[in-house]
């Protein structure tokens, strides 16, 4: 078994997640007592948070390669980011880490083509959805055909991403404006959604959609398992 390096803290609430489905998919796979070998670097998030919205992106991107070397320097054989924004810079911290890194976008596309779907709705804070860094790769790499919503409701999404679920927070009222705006994409012909944020799923569920969710941290916390598991 490979040992699974984890830059995790954005926020801790999603980290746990991964920690937990991680083991919980080793254990399904290997039964007994097993349970994966894992690294977790967790940053302070409201340091992060904080570059993030001042543009402080180079400053950002040190953190998470200095943050990669800690886990590579621990033993890790391979590194996931625990946040879809911070995968901005997933390049530059692939080129300066000699370990692989499991991208989240790879991942959960590869998750979209399985099911034979095209054309995607994608959730996450307002980085993922507007810039190209993810979107992008989703179209270019993938060929997948992406929607986002419009610019009113990606405040709102990004508001709650931040002022509510990084806090813990699952509020109802939260809940179903989520819904209202997947409903739209599905009427402007989204085949399933992205949580492009791993906070999202604590909030909504495949019961609150009338297409397929797809939950990146789920993916992406498997896909690191049967990395780990491969020869």
């Amino acid at each position: 078994m490979k040992t699974i390096g984890l830059i995790g803290g954005m926020s801790w609430k999603s980290t746990l997640e991964y920690y937990r489905i991680i083991n919980e998919k080793v254990k399904e796979k290997l039964g007994g007592l097993h349970s994966a070998k894992c690294l977790l670097y967790s940053v302070d998030f409201a340091e992060i948070e904080e570059l993030q919205h001042q543009g402080k992106w180079p400053e950002a991107t040190q953190t998470m390669i200095d943050a990669a070397r800690r886990v590579e320097n621990g033993g890790a054989d391979f590194l996931l980011i625990c946040t879809n924004t911070m995968h901005k810079m997933a390049d530059e911290v692939a080129v300066n880490s000699s370990i692989p890194l499991l991208h989240i976008a790879d991942a959960t596309a590869a998750a979209i083509k399985s099911e034979r779907m095209k054309k995607i709705g994608l959730l996450g804070t307002k980085f993922t959805m507007e810039q190209d860094f993810y979107q992008g790769r989703l179209i270019n790499k993938h060929g997948l055909q992406v929607l986002i919503p419009s610019s009113a409701d990606r405040e709102i999404v990004h508001k709650v991403i931040y002022n509510e679920l990084c806090l813990g927070k699952t509020i109802k009222q939260s809940r179903t404006e989520y819904t209202r705006i997947m409903q739209e994409m599905v009427d402007e012909g989204a085949e399933g959604i992205i949580l492009g944020c791993t906070e999202i799923g604590l909030l909504v569920k495949n019961e609150n959609s009338p297409v397929p969710l797809f939950d990146t941290t789920v993916i992406h916390a498997r896909a690191a398992v049967d990395f780990a598991l491969s020869e």
